[in-house]
């Protein structure tokens, strides 16, 4: 079959070789084989590429312009129409748990809606993927609505060397408006080559609420290989000149079909909406469809009446349809002038010279009338009040929005609805606290029904507010004015009372709180202001709340000793978390919980996360709980959801003690946090046997907390010491431990000590010695009185022998003794010399019969004589 006509074949690229080069082939449009097709010729380079807005001609190889009614993104590709799924795209479902293999999640795909593809909403894992072959750096870009935290959205980049993009930039933040652009740079990403992009989603809901799925439109790659044609402009849209990089949206009332070099207009009964493909026939005007506003007062007072169609105006004047009671037809607008009497301003504002409405300035109040100061002792207590709706006040505004995603406006996904009414109600108050010190946007809706409808139904429904007021507001105004605490410097000034004072009732006079105390914030009148801290704390510098040194003393049983309990090294955060849990799809989830139940001011405290999105809300306080799911992506951390707080104020400390020679280990019972407790014990944190979660009631939790802390500090009374023999003079004493040892840090065990000693034979050796001095010492003595006593009885006897015939006379006294200096030796006459052994013998004689010693003497004549 020949083939030489152009229709019946295409050109495309062979796959580039290794030096960039490729060859233009022609390819049969027709299976069959035929002839007569040309030659293949040398390619561009695989570099090559056109600029935006044109495409390349196989057949010359060059860049031509997008003609009319269609655009190129040049070396991209772009995806806005999702009636059905484009070629090149893959959606598909998973079962990530694996402990559940009964869930069947084939059907759990992303769905095109037309201008978008939406995600599924069950527990499934839905992945929409797009491959893609960079020819060179480019990006990725495309729109999302995500407004379900309860849904995790991630979008990656993995290439064929299965390498992803960063953990940390892969989950997409929460849409705070409506649709979010987003793009990713594949510049330093990835490398050239084949790459697949990744949408990813899954629903994560413990309670049966609606999941809203995540949207996405728009999709558009540059950076893939050439395009050799154009795409033509979706309905709606038109490119007028040639080149188009994009299409333009048709304004209002206009519209355009698929590839239009020009928008058409609505004929006169009909409208259309920008960007629409279509227009609408208009439906007959009624009474809900204009509103009138009253005009700045006057000088006089007076105000007029405006009447204005609500913008955008769909209805028709003319177009015969809802009926009105008087002409029978569409209604017309009233005419506007008509004159009232101005109502007064609302609370806190004044009327000016022009009849108009000015806050008062700071420190006075108004009824809506006049501006007065506060007297004396008094604050201007802030606020908005609004009561008379001559005038829109300058915070408010109102806007109509459509029931479609939109650029602008309110919509259910992007707020947190926290009161709806439906049906018919009769007047009624509502009440709403505002628990921080934050921005806050209030925003009221009415909606007549949910159901869409091309025709206006259900339109005399309405929904009327009469006043609203806001307390507590920075820079608002005051309708009246409170007692507050007086200031020292001038008379008319109001401060806050010192720390650790109260306000007493009516007076503006402080009075100092009781010891141990502190003020509740939202309350420092009255002596109740002033709340006792729990047991074992005590009141922080500021007296605003109670705090713990980590320290407890107890009276063992018995009023034995005092054991002191050191918690300190438990004021770090402590984490924990749950027996796995599962939803009704089978889900595997964790209940996680971070607690820090002591420390001084300026402590760590227990902080819990939102990390699915990148606004990271967090939770703090002494305890917090968060849901935390395990991530079976390869490097990814957990996922952790649904922070809240446990509790946020320290009641007190509750001790008991359990005797040491019970089975049970000492117990002490921690901070009491709101309405929780925690038991130190021995090692780790776990939760209550009978309450599986933490909590049984869901308001009170209770923990057990096991710690080596749980055991009292050591003192001198936990150990003991054990004394050594004295070896080679040596005494070692060595101090243990009291077994079972039932303390913990505390003091320290002493260190061995060594002492000199001595032994016993020693002290024998030092008796013998010193008892054989004491003997010769004795002897030496003896000897020494025995000599001198001879002495005087020589003295005595020479005395008796002098004194001759004078019977009855005696000497001086003076003559008996030795007088100082006297040599008692020099009396001592020897006739002869003795040897040793006649002086020994004549030591050794007896006394004679008259009880007298013989005593030798020494006469003039040289003769020896004894005398007895």
């Amino acid at each position: 079959v020949s083939c030489s006509h152009s229709s019946d074949y295409h050109f495309e690229y062979t796959d580039c070789d290794v030096l960039g080069s490729r060859w233009r082939v022609a390819v049969p449009n027709k299976p069959d084989t035929c002839t007569g097709l040309p030659d293949p010729v040398k390619g561009t380079q695989c570099t090559f590429s056109c600029s935006e807005g044109e495409f390349l001609d196989m057949g010359s190889q060059e860049c031509q312009k997008c003609s009319g009614g269609t655009y190129s993104l040049g070396t991209g590709v772009a995806f806005d129409e999702w009636d059905s799924m484009p070629a090149g795209f893959i959606s598909h479902g998973m079962n990530m748990n694996i402990a559940d293999i009964y869930t069947n999640c084939s059907n759990s795909t992303w769905i095109p809606k037309g201008d978008y593809i939406a995600s599924n909403i069950d527990e499934c894992t839905s992945t929409l993927s797009y491959a893609v072959s960079l020819k060179k750096a480019g990006t990725v870009s495309f729109e999302y609505f995500y407004p379900d935290n309860t849904i995790f959205f991630e979008f990656y980049v993995q290439n064929d060397q299965c390498e992803s993009t960063d953990s940390e930039g892969r989950w997409m933040s929460t849409s705070e408006k409506d649709w979010t652009p987003h793009n990713v740079s594949l510049t330093n990403i990835l490398n050239r080559g084949n790459n697949v992009l990744y949408w990813r989603t899954t629903s994560f809901a413990l309670v049966g609420s609606a999941v809203k799925p995540v949207l996405l439109r728009n999709i558009a790659i540059s950076g893939v290989a050439y395009t050799s044609e154009c795409f033509h402009c979706k309905p709606g849209t038109y490119s007028a000149k040639p080149g188009s990089a994009h299409c333009t949206p048709c304004p209002a009332d206009s519209y355009s079909n698929k590839g239009a070099t020009v928008c058409q207009q609505c004929e006169v009964d009909k409208y259309a909406e920008a960007g629409s493909g279509s227009c609408k026939q208009r439906p007959a005007c009624t009474t809900s469809d204009y509103f009138y506003t009253h005009t700045p007062c006057d000088s006089k007072g007076q105000t007029q009446l405006m009447y204005k169609w609500i913008e955008p105006k769909i209805c028709s004047e003319i177009v015969e349809g809802a009926v009105d009671n008087s002409t029978g037809g569409a209604v017309k607008l009233p005419a506007s002038g008509q004159m009232e009497t101005c109502p007064p301003c609302n609370p806190g504002f004044s009327v000016t010279n022009t009849s108009g409405c000015e806050p008062c300035p700071h420190g006075s109040y108004s009824n809506g009338t006049v501006c007065a100061e506060c007297p004396v002792g008094t604050e201007p207590v802030v606020g908005f009040e609004y009561k008379w709706w001559n005038k829109m006040p300058d915070n408010m505004r109102s806007s109509v929005y459509s029931r479609e995603y939109s650029d602008s406006g309110y919509s259910e996904r992007t707020n947190d609805m926290v009161e709806h009414w439906s049906g018919t109600t009769r007047k009624q108050s509502y009440s709403y606290l505002v628990k921080s010190n934050s921005t806050v946007s209030f925003t009221w809706g009415f909606q007549r029904t949910q159901a869409y409808s091309e025709v206006r139904q259900y339109s005399g429904d309405f929904a009327k507010m009469y006043t609203v007021q806001i307390t507590n507001v920075v820079g608002g105004v005051a309708s009246q004015c409170r007692h507050c605490a007086l200031g020292s410097g001038s008379a008319s000034e109001c401060v806050p009372c010192p720390p650790g004072h109260y306000m007493v009732n009516g007076t503006g006079v402080c009075k100092s709180c009781p010891p141990n105390t502190f003020i509740r914030a939202d309350q420092t009148v009255g002596e109740a202001a002033c709340i006792h801290c729990g047991p074992n704390t005590h009141s922080n510098k500021a007296h605003s709340a109670c705090v713990s040194d980590c320290r407890l003393d107890l009276q063992s049983t018995g009023g034995g000793e005092v054991l002191q309990y050191d918690f300190t090294p438990l004021a770090n955060i402590t984490s924990f978390q749950s027996s796995p849990r599962f939803t009704s799809k089978g889900l595997r989830y964790f209940h996680q919980f971070r607690v820090g139940l002591c420390g001084e001011e300026g402590r760590e405290v227990a902080v819990c996360v939102d990390n699915v999105t990148e606004s990271r809300k967090e939770v703090r306080g002494y305890a917090c709980q968060s849901t935390v799911v395990p991530s079976e992506v390869r490097g990814q951390s957990v996922v952790s959801s649904q922070p809240f707080t446990i509790g946020d104020t320290l009641i007190g400390k509750r001790s008991s003690f359990t005797p040491w020679h019970y089975s049970v280990p000492n117990k002490s019972r921690a901070p009491a946090v709101a309405r929780g407790t925690l038991t130190f014990d021995w090692v780790f944190v776990v939760l209550s046997s009978k309450c599986s979660e933490g909590t049984c009631d869901g308001c009170s939790f209770h923990f057990l907390w096991r710690s080596p802390y749980a055991c009292p500090l050591c003192t001198e009374s936990h150990y003991r010491e054990i004394v050594s023999a004295c070896i080679q003079g040596i005494q070692r004493t060595t101090y243990v431990w009291q077994q079972p040892l039932q303390c913990t840090g505390g003091v320290s065990l002493p260190a061995q000590t060594v002492s000199a000693c001595v032994t016993l034979d020693f002290w024998l050796k030092v008796g013998v010695s010193t008892g054989t001095v004491a003997a010769v010492l004795l002897i030496s003595i003896s000897c020494y009185f025995w000599k001198r006593t001879r002495k005087l009885e020589y003295k005595y006897s020479k005395l008796m022998m002098t004194a001759g015939d004078k019977e009855c006379e005696l000497p001086a006294a003076d003559s008996c003794a030795i007088m100082e200096g006297e040599d008692a030796e020099d009396d001592l006459i020897y006739l002869t010399k003795k040897s040793f052994f006649t002086k020994i013998k004549s030591f050794s004689r007896e006394r004679s019969s008259d009880g007298f010693d013989s005593v030798p003497l020494k006469s003039s004549s040289g003769l020896e004589m004894e005398m007895s």
